[in-house]
Parts: C-alpha cells; sequence; structure tokens
C-alpha cells in the first residue's frame, strides 16, 4: 500500500504539499479569509510571499493531534524528530540532532510570540489552541537565529470579558486519559482573567519482558496556565501569564535492539571476517554482538532492561510572561517579555540491553529570558514596514553521572553554556504599482557563548572555555504582484542561520562556526471563492553543517558538511459543497550532501587488530565503535523525498444536530536517520478518522476517534552510540471516545 500511495501522491497531486491549508477558509470573503502572522503583522495568506502551512483548532482536531510534533500530519516537508528526549523539528530537510549545552535548534518555535529555546520542552501538549503556523524556509530576518529550516508560530485565546468555560474528557485504548478545562471571565469590563488546565495520562503501549511489565511506559502529564489582561485604554493593553507544565513519559527513551533486515548497515562490512566470522549483519540486531537471547528486544513495544535500572524522563516548566500592546498613531507596538525555568532529568539505557553495560543519567537545567520591542506599521499606506530589537539570554547546564551496572550512578561529566544574543532588525514592504511590491529586509545578529565550561570525567575537574563571539547579518529581498484580485505570485531571497556553539558535550572548548543557509524561493498563491491552492518551488545554498555524533556518553560536535537542498510543495483546497470539504498536500524535496568527507559511521570493533580505526574500547569484542564515511551524495537525515496528505471534512444535520466526519491521510517516503544512510525506516501511512455531534443547543459534544488506523509500526527514533543501536517505536492503532461541554 505505501508504494501505490507514494505514486498516487506524487502524480495524483503532483509535487505540491501544504502552505496554507486552513480547515476554517471555506471561501475567500470578508468574514472566511485567513490571516497570518508570518511576516509579524496580520495579513491575508494569500498576500504573504512566504510558504505557510496554516493550521486551524479544526483541522487539529480532526486529525487527532495531541502534541505539536502531531502536527506532522498536516504540513508534508515537517518532520518532528527526537533524539532521546530532545524534539526537534525539520523542515525541507534542514534540521539537527545536536544535543548539547548550548545546541539550539534549526526551527524557531514560538508560542504567542515567545520563543521556546530547550529543546526537550518543544512536543508539548495543545489545550486552547487558535492556530498553528508553520513557516517553510529560513526566516532570519523577521525570527533572527536558529531559524534556517523556518518557525512554527503557536495562538493562543487571549482572555476575555465575556464569561465562557469548557471542559473536555476523552478515554482510548491503553488507559489513555485526557482531561481539559479552560474558563474565561471578566473581573470588570477592562480586566479579564483566563485559566486553562490539562491532565494527560496512561499506562503507554510498552511491555518490559524481564519483569513481563506492561506499563513501563506509563506516563503522565500536567500542565496548568493562567492569564490576565488588563485594557488599560482604548490604545493600550497588559497580559501577564504564567504556566507551570510538569511531564513524566518514559516513552522516548524505551528503545530496544535495531535489526538489519537487509544488512545495508554494513557495521561488519569493514572488520576483517576473522573476528566474527562473517562480515554481513542480515537479519541481526546491533547490539553487544555477544548479548544472549532474552537480553534483548526487537518487536515494536518491546523492551528489555533491569527493573533496578529505570528508564524514566520528568522535565518541570514555569514560563512567566508579559505582553504590552501600545497604538502609538504612528505605529503598534508590542513589547515581550519571558522568563522560563525548566529542569529535567533523564535515566537512559544506552546499550538497549539488559546487560548493563552502561546507563545514564543526564539533569538538565535551563534558563531562558527573552525582550523584544516590535513596531509594525499602519495599515493603508503605499509603505508598510516592521521593525524590532530582541534580546535572548539562555544558561543550559548538564549534569551528567553514569553507571557501568546496575546503579547508583557515579559522577560521570557536565558542562555548561550561557548563550547571549542582541539583535536589531527592520523590514519594508513598498507597493510600487496596486499590484506590484518590493519588500527589503535585514536583520543584524551579535551571538555569544559566555562562562562556558565542561567536567573531565569521573574527576569532576571543570575546564573552561574562551568566550565566542558572533556576528550575522540575514538579508530578505521579495518581489510579489498580484495579477487578480485573488491571486499572488513572488519571488524571494532569504539567508538564515544557526548560531556558532561550543563543543563543550564533547569534551572539548572547540569553537563550532555558525550554520549559513541562503534559499531562493518563487511560489503561486490563488484563494477562490470554492478552489484555493498554492505552490513553490525552491534552491538552498548551505553550508557548514554542525552535525553530531554520541561516543561513550559523549556528543562529539563538529562543522563537517555542505549541503544543496531543492523541492517542490503545494496544496490545493476544494469546497465541494457547503457540507463538504477536501485538501490535499504533497511535497518533494531533494536533500543531498554536497561535501561531507567525515560522516560519522558505526561498526562492531575489529578484536584481531588489523583495523586500528575500529579498535576494541573497554567493553572488548563484540562492543560498537565509530569511525568515518564519505557521505558526499548521500540523502540527508530526517528527509524524505516525498511526503503528503489528504484530509476531508463532512457535515450533515443528524437528530436536530450537527454530525461531522473527518479523517487525514497522511503518507512519507523512505528516509534515514543518520548521515551515513546505515539506519532508515521505509515508507508509512497513517490515517487518523474522527466521527463527532454537537447538540442542537450546540453546547455538548460527543465524538469517537481512531489513530493510525492502518496500525502501521515504525520507527520515531534511532538511537546510535558506541554500546548499541537502539530504535524506538511508534504507537500501535488507538481508539476512543470523548466529550465536551461549553458553558
Amino acid at each position: 500500500m505505501t508504494s501505490i500511495l507514494g505514486l498516487a501522491t506524487v502524480l495524483g497531486l503532483s509535487p505540491v504539499a501544504v502552505m496554507a491549508q486552513t480547515a476554517g477558509a471555506q471561501q475567500s470573503t470578508a468574514v472566511d479569509e485567513v490571516f497570518v502572522t508570518a511576516q509579524r503583522r496580520d495579513e491575508r495568506a494569500r498576500d504573504v510571499p512566504i510558504a505557510i502551512t496554516s493550521v486551524s483548532a479544526t483541522q487539529l482536531e480532526a486529525a487527532n493531534v495531541v502534541q505539536l510534533s502531531d502536527v506532522t500530519r498536516l504540513a508534508p516537508a515537517l518532520r518532528f524528530d527526537s533524539n532521546g528526549s530532545f524534539t526537534q523539528p525539520t523542515i525541507r530537510g534542514v534540521g539537527t540532532a545536536v544535543t548539547t549545552s548550548g545546541g539550539g535548534p534549526n526551527v524557531g518555535i514560538y508560542v504567542d510570540g515567545f520563543y521556546i529555546a530547550n529543546p526537550e520542552s518543544t512536543t508539548f501538549d495543545l489545550p486552547n489552541i487558535k492556530s498553528i503556523q508553520v513557516l517553510k524556509g529560513p526566516q532570519g530576518t523577521l525570527f533572527g537565529r536558529n531559524t534556517t529550516g523556518g518557525a512554527i508560530l503557536v495562538t493562543t485565546a487571549d482572555p476575555s470579558t465575556t464569561n465562557a468555560a469548557e471542559v473536555k474528557a476523552s478515554y482510548g485504548r491503553f488507559n489513555a486519559q485526557d482531561y481539559q478545562a479552560y474558563a474565561t471571565f471578566g473581573l470588570s469590563d477592562k480586566v479579564a482573567f483566563d485559566v486553562e488546565g490539562q491532565l494527560r495520562k496512561g499506562d503507554g503501549y510498552f511491555t518490559n519482558t524481564i519483569n513481563n511489565d506492561d506499563k513501563v511506559g506509563a506516563y503522565e502529564n500536567w500542565s496548568i496556565r493562567t492569564g490576565l489582561k488588563f485594557e488599560i485604554s482604548d490604545k493600550a493593553s497588559v497580559l501577564l501569564r504564567y504556566g507551570h507544565s510538569e511531564t513524566d513519559d518514559p516513552s522516548l527513551l524505551l528503545a530496544n535492539a535495531y535489526v538489519d533486515k537487509n544488512g545495508s548497515s554494513g557495521m561488519l562490512s569493514r572488520v576483517p571476517t576473522a573476528a566474527y566470522g562473517t562480515n554481513s549483519t542480515t537479519g541481526r540486531q546491533l547490539v553487544y554482538y555477544y548479548a544472549p537471547t532474552g537480553t534483548y528486544q526487537t518487536e515494536p513495544g518491546k523492551v528489555a532492561f533491569d527493573p533496578n535500572a529505570p528508564v524514566s524522563f520528568t522535565n518541570q516548566s514555569d514560563t512567566y510572561q508579559g505582553t504590552v500592546k501600545a497604538d502609538l498613531g504612528f505605529a503598534d507596538l508590542t513589547s515581550y517579555t519571558q522568563y522560563r525555568k525548566e529542569s529535567a532529568v533523564n535515566l537512559e539505557d544506552l546499550d538497549s540491553t539488559a546487560l548493563n553495560l552502561f546507563n545514564i543519567y543526564i539533569g538538565i537545567e535551563n534558563r531562558t529570558v527573552t525582550q523584544e520591542f516590535l513596531l509594525t506599521s499602519k495599515p493603508g499606506t503605499r509603505l508598510q514596514w516592521t521593525a524590532g530589537a530582541y534580546y535572548f539570554k539562555n544558561r543550559d547546564t548538564y549534569i551528567v553521572n553514569a553507571a557501568f551496572g546496575t546503579p547508583p550512578y557515579i559522577p560521570f561529566g557536565g558542562s555548561s553554556t550561557t548563550t547571549y544574543s542582541y539583535a536589531g532588525y527592520a523590514d519594508l514592504t513598498y507597493a510600487i504599482t496596486p499590484k506590484l511590491f518590493l519588500t527589503g529586509g535585514a536583520r543584524y545578529g551579535h551571538d555569544e557563548v559566555k562562562d562556558a565550561y565542561y567536567k573531565i570525567q569521573f574527576v569532576q575537574t571543570k575546564v573552561p572555555a574562551d568566550d565566542y563571539p558572533t556576528n550575522k547579518l540575514t538579508p530578505r529581498v521579495v518581489l510579489r504582484y498580484e495579477p487578480t484580485d485573488t491571486s499572488s505570485v513572488y519571488a524571494s531571497y532569504n539567508r538564515g542561520y544557526k548560531a556558532g556553539i561550543l563543543n563543550v558535550g564533547g569534551q572539548s572548548t572547540k569553537q563550532i562556526k555558525p550554520e549559513d543557509i541562503d534559499a531562493l524561493e518563487a511560489g503561486y498563491k490563488y484563494d477562490g471563492a470554492r478552489l484555493s491552492f498554492d505552490l513553490a518551488s525552491y534552491y538552498y545554498f548551505y553550508k557548514n553543517l554542525q552535525v553530531s555524533s554520541f561516543q561513550s556518553g559523549l556528543a562529539d560536535i563538529t562543522n563537517a558538511a555542505k549541503a544543496r537542498i531543492y523541492g517542490l510543495e503545494g496544496s490545493a483546497r476544494y469546497r465541494l459543497s457547503d457540507a463538504f470539504d477536501l485538501s490535499a498536500g504533497a511535497a518533494y524535496t531533494h536533500a543531498r550532501y554536497r561535501a561531507f568527507p567525515a560522516a560519522t559511521y558505526s561498526s562492531y570493533c575489529d578484536s584481531t587488530g588489523a583495523v586500528a580505526a575500529l579498535a576494541c574500547g573497554a567493553i572488548g569484542p563484540g562492543s560498537l565503535t565509530q569511525t568515518s564515511n564519505d557521505s558526499a551524495g548521500y540523502q540527508m537525515p530526517r528527509a524524505p523525498d516525498f511526503t503528503g496528505n489528504i484530509g476531508l471534512n463532512y457535515h450533515a444535520p443528524v437528530a436536530n444536530g450537527q454530525l461531522t466526519v473527518s479523517g487525514n491521510l497522511y503518507y512519507t517516503s523512505k528516509f534515514y536517520f543518520d548521515s551515513s544512510k546505515q539506519f532508515s525506516q521505509n515508507g508509512y501511512e497513517v490515517l487518523a478518522l474522527r466521527a463527532q455531534w454537537v447538540d442542537p443547543s450546540e453546547r455538548y459534544t460527543f465524538a469517537v476517534f481512531g489513530d493510525n488506523l492502518t496500525d502501521k509500526r515504525y520507527r520515531v527514533q534511532v538511537l546510535s552510540n558506541t554500546l548499541g543501536i537502539g530504535s524506538v517505536w511508534n504507537s500501535p492503532a488507538t481508539w476512543g471516545a470523548s466529550f465536551s461541554a461549553k458553558f
């Protein structure tokens, strides 16, 4: 089915992907037009010369989207992949697996204008969401550092003086429970308060076969968020928010042994046959070579580890935010002030067996301060502009302990960095004629890593690193033309960069240069009464890629590659009738390394001593090691050639109420988890269906839903290090029912 669906996606839809795909926009009228904030001001989506996937709350619900990472199903060319508990998006092949102190993502995530820096906090739950916008391509001018791949903008509702409340509850397979509540009310006609809370818990879908514990994947995540909004006058408001969340979910760390079904990993291809009696790993689990049967598992949902060496991930987060908006007459001013405090603990079994070869404790203390001032011009003039200033500070400290055998853990290492960023930017659009528009913008940023150190393994001596300053200019130029009132065509150049970092996670003070990406893009957007569609093509020049390898608990990082990426995307949405909407999108992404002479290559060690680069370490014969590979021309990690989705939404009156049946089918072709094409996932499709009925008063909603109804099992990550190659698997088919009430 995978190959048939992939062919249908490519040939039936052409190579087009979602860029402005919104369930609420049924026709281009003043009421139904889609508005986005991709250029830091409210604009019609078709007038914005950026490839955008705009997803409404209705679409999120229809596709059973629970966490931000699930948005992948609705946005071709977007992936959310993890390295342990660190989850970082990839857009059009631009992403990162770097997980080190001060590492940072390639795709910026913003909630109500506030940046989330910590990759352990980027796959959060989604209560009370109004919309999500996925901006594709470098956003270096308007959003700055670490948006080489793009940006994801999450928007929630402000407190309202109109009293309202809503409660939701759902129950599904594996004892999955989700409870949400939201209330907003006016303390006066100028002051509003809201509060929302969520509890999501369940037994999980894993079993530890060592003690037959089928609740080893049990999770319990909860959050609460409050807001207080003051309308100081008709021209000024202040919104204060506090949020607290707690995550206790081991799912992303429950790895079993990766099986090399066809021998394509080449793990023994460089080792003399005399070492293991074979040079093939076909059908073999890629962990400690002599691990006895029963000390590892390979089937999806089954893991094997010593119950006395638990695997877990916990994270606590406190967020304080203040948003001030003021009408200055000549422009609108917005101030964003944020402080985030996050504390996480990872307990991992790095060998993916129950042998207790190596267990690791990683504690992370992350503190973030951001301040941004944003000025936007008033609409209605030929010159529209945006200008701003930005400050960012992030303190990121890793505490690393290890157990060579059953815990307790002993001190093993650690590192810390403090990253500062200062930037100023301006972006101007001038209407040369009523139909022709020229945009020019630039951002100048100064980044600096200070007060950095790493700890020497075991002895824990601090080794300080020199301060590391860098400066970057990221310009933007766009020419846009409106052939008709319902269409727009554009061509653009954008530059983005991922800030320079230090290799403290690799026990080094080496300075890693910033990544640079230069992007050319051309697109067309049409928004008619029944049909809307978007097309885009792009070409990227990408250099100084920051890449990492994981060896014996260390994350070694270097600048190691150049790449070229190009592709075609688009979306189509058709309103067949007042009751039936159909949407479809697809993406073709050609992401290849141009040069990568020293890519990491995993192998079994050579106990014969014939290959010096594959010498056996402390564990001895049967253990894994790493050498290098020339990956020029190879497909980049987490960059499938084809992705696509098809969605439908049907409404019908039933029992004096409204019945809605919706569904979404997502497809991805084969992709790799590493830069040497050793560890892959074949193409797959995921089907989500939902049926809900709203009573005549529109207060009560009853729904049934199913997710991954094709019951496809696929790897969501591959954990690669010198002690074992582990697979983490997705959930099997799930289903459930929900109820909500509005007051």
